[in-house]
């Protein structure tokens, strides 16, 4: 796979199909990698032209060291797009992925035509339980956090019928850098974009999960009541949505991100 290396971090990613089609960015949630968008990889690159990337700290990418904070996670994405030559993307992210989209569309919102923020919040959890879990991770690393994520990350439905696919992502989630993990649990302590909503000036698709414990529909609304153009679509499914409920997900992103 490709990398791109940049200001002391190096960035794995991948292409999917015709680059004559409209270009679309993926950014994954905490503890994963890009391959948990291949539900839409494989539906979706005959639409899209498709960029997917491991976080800093995550799947391939380096893990540089820490503490993160939400601006380098969101110009990482903006250098990609530099290195890339492309001038003008969709975007859609989830959780930690979905903040990183609501700092590209503060920071930057003539770089896309539409972003996509699926389970997520303008503040995530709070400071104090970011940094105890970061602290967790650096002393005995990521095996307890993995023993319990998919009580998280999915409904007890789906973790009943589909035990291969949360084996593989806790099984993931386990090998994965316990120093990137940590930093970016860093950047979450510290992220919140509240007060910023207000300014946004770009197309925002919000995505909630009915039954997500950890990013709320009422979450996901008030970042709908204080962004000026603002949708709100709910999903039933925990806070993986896009791989509990992959093809409504998809459909949603081919309702919403279109010219």
């Amino acid at each position: 796979m490709p990398v791109f290396e940049n200001k002391g971090v190096t960035l794995n990613y991948a292409t999917f199909g015709d680059s004559s089609n409209p270009a679309l960015i993926f950014s994954n949630s905490l503890g994963t990698s890009y391959h948990m968008w291949q539900p839409q990889i494989d539906t979706l690159q005959a639409d899209y032209f498709i960029i997917c990337y491991d976080t800093r700290g995550h799947g391939k990418s380096s893990a540089p060291r820490g503490p993160y904070n939400l601006n380098q996670l969101g110009q990482d994405v903006i250098n990609l797009l530099d290195h890339l030559h492309l001038d003008k993307v969709f975007f859609c992210g989830i959780s930690m992925g979905g903040i990183t989209g609501q700092w590209l569309a503060i920071n930057h919102p003539d770089r896309f035509h539409h972003l996509m923020l699926c389970n997520t919040a303008a503040k995530i959890g709070n400071e104090i339980a970011w940094t105890e879990r970061a602290q967790l991770v650096r002393e005995q690393g990521l095996a307890p956090i993995a023993a319990t994520a998919a009580s998280r990350w999915f409904t007890e439905g789906f973790i009943s019928n589909h035990p291969d696919i949360v084996n593989a992502l806790s099984d993931t989630l386990a090998a994965s850098s316990s120093k990137g993990y940590a930093s970016c649990c860093e950047a979450l302590s510290t992220a919140d974009t509240r007060e910023q909503l207000k300014d946004i000036d770009v197309t925002i698709t919000v995505v909630a999960g009915s039954e997500d414990p950890v990013t709320t529909v009422a979450d996901g609304q008030y970042m709908v009541d204080h962004i000026p153009n603002a949708t709100l679509a709910t999903i039933e499914a925990s806070h993986i949505s896009n791989i509990e409920q992959p093809e409504v997900f998809n459909q949603l992103v081919r309702q919403y991100l279109t010219y």
